[in-house]
């Protein structure tokens, strides 16, 4: 099955933080925030977002922004244009 986002939505996979600190201290997954970054799997059919953003890119997004969906045991959001807050360049 292959989830495809229409008019000014994408389809991110959140991005794990790290589990550690800098000193080396395990993070438990009760103390973790939910991501705030993710990778764009796909982009709906609005052309002006497909100028602005594409498959690969990293984004950060609003904190409780999007619908989550799972597929493939692997957990997506759904995010509206309005809930990209800014393209990540590495």
């Amino acid at each position: 099955m292959k989830i495809k986002p229409l008019d000014d939505r994408l389809l991110v996979e959140p991005i794990e933080e790290e589990e550690r600190t800098s000193s080396g201290l395990y993070i438990p997954d009760t103390a973790k925030e939910k991501p705030r970054m993710g990778k764009v799997i796909a982009v709906g059919t609005d052309e002006d977002l497909r100028e602005k953003i594409s498959e690969g890119d990293k984004v950060l997004f609003a904190k409780y922004g999007g619908e989550e969906v799972e597929m493939n045991n692997i957990v997506y959001k759904i995010l509206q244009r309005s809930d990209v807050l800014a393209v990540v360049e590495d």
